[in-house]
């Protein structure tokens, strides 16, 4: 007792006593690695969480001023509540000419590939060129002055930036979008914290919650769209709280009652939970200890495993139950220490092959339910003795004849002819259910966002014209000139899909930083026309010139090149830095590019084929073709489970009687199958682990019956009804996870609810049939 009182406040201190909660709630965190290239796989988890902490808000309004008042109004709000670092929504005074003037020096460098391939025509005329650029209409946004860029090469180049591409435009110093049905302004905030700390969650929703109560208030018709980490993140700990508190209460309930009914004293009902909750404490304090976080799936896995843990102690009440006026506590351990022992073992036995599979949150579910399951049987082997030293009363006899009638029932029929043709039967009609099994490996299938988040991401995507980001690819050479020009070579082939529209567009830093051989290039194009300076001042001049500004113009050649180092010190280059991966050297330069809009998978492929250092990365199906290739591995590693199960159940009960102890788990999980197929539900990863879970406690069931059988003939169907009585926990626990908020374990707790209820139905034929007499 007093090591599990330590336990115990050893799991409440690193719960609850530390600064940051140990509870995870990214999801992304829970995903295994999946990249070969350990740089594209930090490059994934640096992409995922570049703007992790920032919070992005438009303001909308039909209205145009009522829209920025509101946006004003949000952003001196937000930047009151300390839970915000810093809060963006009225810009400094901005000047849009500080972002040409950095590239003045460099203009002659800088070319679109549009005025590359003019400039390489025979007959290009540089007369016409500044004709049309003194004939072009006035630029509102990001312009060069006329005397600064007299050809327009600077200004056609400065159009292709990203900022000048972008729907979000600087009005009135806010970043404001125009649709067809009104003004949408931007508003950012930075949290002072993680986004998956429960305590900021809390602050930072409910600031926001009352911020737009508010602007909605004062500003009628004015409505917020939200996206960020903050709010998935908070999304998914709020339903996996509801899957706790939802599963573990009604799981406890049900179990409550359950063992008042059979047992009739709430003494048994306290024990018995009493050491369940030694296991789940145990198994979270050393998940904690082991992975330094618990994942929001383990939290709620863990309230399930209430009603595996149960088992144990539930074998030792019913022992105790039956023994009558005869019980010895001692005695009671040494009948049931075989049956837990051998249950344990191929409970552990599961699990340990669930933790074998390279998924984070997989191993950490496996890990917590091996502890957990080794604690419960532990604390009846050395708790339980000491505090049931009385006898108690038999288990109630309403439950007793129910079992036993079902028992005599499935036994008489599984027997005989009766049997053969049953098993006939029961095979012809699970092969149309088998033939309808299929599968599907997304990774999308693990977690279930809000529709309605999901929805206003996109919005806010469409609007502002910012990628998702999902997929990229990574660019790697010996150094940042050759990352540059490989970026080159790919963005021709995204400029060809976009040009096709199977592509919004990219971003990347070559776009904005050419490497130093296209500089180079460029000037080469533009050297002929500088050759001779009296021809290029007879131009500007008869174009109507002032000499002033010849001079400066024609002095200004050949400029200096842009260097990328120097360019991502500059203020502009704030917004993209996250896109250099770095140049150490030894290891090489990467940078990231970034495909826009929704071209397949197998298009992006394409654009990467062949290229040198360039790798298309995408997270989610590189976690898919993970789950497809273990999901296809899982049927052999359960055949392997069965198969190590054989010679430990030979030893244990011969080799003649080893089929029939062996044989309900396995056709509960072969009906389980054909259920599946009959729902048409696909098979995941998830059903297979399950399916390695219902072969283990399935063989419990066989277990506990075939051992405890000898010890109730004065009583037939006591054992039977504690079999039921564990089965039915652990449908209450397990089963509820079917109607989880995420998927994953909603496939989960489906096959366990099938397997676990077709298992405990066969379990009678595992025990050869007695004389109904006896």
């Amino acid at each position: 007792m007093a090591i599990a009182l330590l336990i115990a406040l050893l799991c409440a201190w690193l719960l609850l006593g530390r600064e940051r909660s140990p509870i995870q709630t990214d999801l992304l965190a829970m995903l295994p690695a999946t990249e070969r290239n350990p740089l594209a796989e930090v490059a994934a988890q640096r992409l995922a969480h570049a703007n992790g902490d920032r919070v992005m808000l438009l303001v909308a309004n039909a209205d145009d001023d009522h829209a920025k008042a509101a946006a004003r109004e949000l952003g001196q709000v937000l930047a009151k509540d300390g839970v915000f670092a810093s809060v963006t929504a009225e810009l400094p005074p901005f000047d849009l000419q500080q972002l040409v003037t950095p590239y003045l020096a460099h203009r002659f460098a800088l070319l679109t590939d549009a005025d590359r391939q003019t400039l390489e025509q025979p007959g290009y005329d540089p007369q016409q060129a500044l004709a049309q650029r003194i004939n072009e209409p006035f630029v509102t946004g990001v312009g060069t002055h006329l005397q600064d860029d007299p050809f327009g090469w600077l200004q056609h180049w400065l159009e292709q930036q990203p900022w000048s591409r972008s729907p979000l435009l600087p009005e009135d110093n806010l970043l404001t979008a125009h649709r067809d049905d009104g003004s949408y302004v931007l508003v950012t905030a930075t949290l002072n914290g993680s986004s998956y700390d429960d305590a900021i969650q809390r602050r930072a929703l409910s600031a926001l919650n009352q911020a737009e109560t508010a602007i909605e208030h004062d500003h009628p018709g004015t409505h917020m769209l939200r996206t960020g980490a903050l709010f998935y993140a908070a999304s998914a700990r709020s339903d996996a709280e509801r899957d706790v508190h939802r599963v573990g209460l009604i799981s406890t309930l049900g179990i409550a009652l359950l063992l008042l009914a059979v047992f009739r004293s709430p003494w048994p009902l306290l024990l018995a939970f009493l050491s369940t909750a030694i296991g789940i404490v145990a198994a979270t304090t050393v998940s904690v200890l082991v992975f330094g976080q618990i994942y929001l799936l383990t939290l709620v896995f863990g309230a399930a495993l209430l009603g595996e843990a149960v088992d144990y102690s539930i074998q030792y009440l019913t022992a105790r139950a039956n023994a009558g006026e005869a019980w010895e506590p001692r005695g009671g351990l040494r009948q049931v220490r075989p049956a837990l022992l051998l249950a344990l073992g191929t409970s552990l036995l599961g699990y340990a092959l669930l933790g074998l599979v390279p998924f984070p949150a997989l191993r950490q579910m496996a890990c917590f339910a091996m502890v957990g399951m080794v604690a419960a049987c532990l604390s009846v082997f050395f708790l339980l003795p000491a505090l049931l030293p009385r006898p108690a009363k038999p288990l109630s006899a309403a439950s007793v004849r129910l079992a036993l009638f079902l028992q005599r029932a499935i036994t008489s029929f599984v027997s005989g002819w009766h049997g053969k043709v049953l098993a006939l039967l029961t095979l012809l009609l699970a092969v149309p259910g088998w033939w309808q099994l299929h599968h599907d490996d997304d990774v999308h299938l693990l977690i279930s966002p809000p529709a309605q988040l999901v929805a206003q991401e996109k919005q806010i995507r469409d609007i502002t014209g910012v990628g998702n980001g999902t997929q990229f690819y990574l660019v790697q050479g010996d150094n940042e000139d050759q990352v540059l020009q490989r970026e080159e070579a790919l963005e021709k082939r995204l400029q060809a899909m976009t040009d096709a529209q199977h592509l919004q567009g990219w971003l990347g830093l070559a776009g904005m930083v050419p490497s130093l051989q296209r500089q180079q290039a460029n000037q080469a194009l533009l050297a002929p026309l500088f050759a001779q300076p009296d021809r290029m001042r007879q131009w500007l001049h008869g174009a109507g010139f002032r000499d002033a500004d010849i001079d400066r113009f024609i002095q200004a050649w050949p400029g200096t090149p842009l260097v990328l180092r120097d360019w991502l010190k500059t203020a502009v280059a704030t917004p993209f830095r996250y896109l250099w991966m770095g140049d150490n050297g030894q290891h090489g330069a990467a940078s990231l590019v970034l495909p826009q809009g929704d071209a397949s998978g197998d298009l992006l492929k394409q654009a990467a084929k062949d290229l040198p250092g360039v790798t298309l990365v995408d997270k989610a199906a590189g976690v898919s073709d993970l789950f497809g290739r273990y999901r296809r591995y899982a049927s052999i590693w359960l055949l392997a489970a069965i198969l190590l199960i054989v010679p430990v159940f030979g030893w244990r009960y011969g080799w003649r009687s080893m089929p029939r102890v062996l044989a309900p788990p396995v056709l509960g999980i072969g009906f389980t199958l054909a259920a599946l197929g009959y729902l048409h539900h696909p098979l995941t990863l998830f059903h297979w682990m399950a399916l390695m879970l219902v072969l283990g406690v399935g063989a419990n069931y066989a277990v506990f019956l075939r051992e405890g059988e000898p010890y109730v003939a004065h009583r037939p169907g006591a054992m039977y009804a504690s079999v039921l009585l564990s089965a039915i926990t652990a449908l209450l626990s397990f089963g509820l996870l079917a109607w989880s908020s995420m998927p994953a374990l909603r496939d989960f707790g489906l096959t366990l609810l099938l397997g676990i209820g077709f298992t405990a139905l066969l379990v009678p034929a595992s025990v050869p049939a007695r004389n109904p007499s006896s």
